[in-house]
């Protein structure tokens, strides 16, 4: 895995991630998407259709239309290569570390890791746990070298320092979780 952290955070690699391995229709994704990530990525139909779009105006996906008996044709949306490449690159490189990007970008890629590659799910962990932690280690850093006079620069640089060391918790958790899951006595139970 790449140790890159990528900023984008966009349901787009959602989408891609449902035709990774077979086609589908905009509404059947949209409505997948609301389902299984609906606490995580805030998106309307029309957001939904207009990502579809773009990824297919970029090459990253292509559009069959399929005629229906007294309806609208409906569009069936499939991966392209370059689609599964940038797809695959995203997956596989770990998410900036931030609590924000954590919630919404690392549990995507987590999803993601479960559903086509559970072998790698434990290595994608400890490299976001890396990631965080050397995150982390600049912030404390950072706040080492604050003036003691910027009080709220401070309070701030606190707060983002005990919000990555709960992440570096929960990720742990979560290792521990996986760990169980793939352990001979996790897959007897």
């Amino acid at each position: 895995m790449n140790k890159q952290g990528n900023s984008r955070l966009s349901p787009e690699f959602v989408l891609l991630g449902f035709l990774y391995k077979h086609p589908g229709h905009g509404y059947e994704l949209h409505t997948r998407l609301q389902e299984e990530f609906g606490a995580i990525w805030h998106a309307s139909q029309s957001q939904t259709y207009n990502i579809l779009n773009r990824l297919e105006a970029q090459n990253y996906l292509t559009s069959t239309s399929l005629e229906q008996e007294k309806l609208p044709p409906r569009h069936l949306l499939c991966i392209t290569e370059s689609g599964i490449t940038r797809f695959e690159t995203w997956l596989m490189n770990p998410t900036k570390s931030s609590v924000h990007a954590i919630r919404v970008e690392f549990i995507t890629r987590l999803y993601f890791i479960q559903l086509y590659y559970p072998q790698n799910t434990q290595e994608m962990i400890r490299i976001q746990i890396d990631m965080v932690n050397a995150g982390l280690y600049g912030l404390q850093k950072d706040l080492a070298n604050l003036p003691d006079n910027l009080t709220v620069n401070r309070l701030a640089l606190e707060l983002r320092i005990k919000l990555l060391t709960s992440v570096i918790t929960w990720l742990n958790e979560c290792n521990e979780t996986f760990s169980s899951k793939y352990s001979p006595r996790g897959k007897n139970d």
